[in-house]
């Protein structure tokens, strides 16, 4: 049994850093959008195509504010630091009862 109880240990481990990692996208996406980037730039297009989806589904509930606000980065970032906090430390808990 301690075979599952290692194996939902890595698989906390790599959902952790999952998530930082796309928490860090969402923040590199929210700071290109304050300058004047070049959108045929492929950094840009990369962090533009990765992160539209999650962020298109947010503000389809939550719209822009009429002075230009768009909140749905800092509400992606939110529900990822959740996920971080609840389902990181579960699995790992889990991993631990299992082994």
């Amino acid at each position: 049994m301690f075979v599952v109880g290692n194996f939902v240990s890595a698989m906390a481990t790599l959902v952790d850093f999952a998530l930082s990692a796309y928490m860090w996208v969402i923040i590199g996406r929210a700071i290109i959008s304050w300058v004047n980037a070049d959108p045929y730039n492929p950094i840009v297009r990369f962090l533009h195509e990765i992160t539209e989806p999650a962020l298109s589904r947010i503000r389809r509930v939550v719209p822009v504010f009429g002075s230009g606000l768009d909140l749905s980065p800092m509400l992606l970032i939110l529900a990822l630091i959740f996920l971080r906090s609840f389902l990181v430390p579960t699995l790992q808990h889990l991993a631990r009862s299992m082994g």
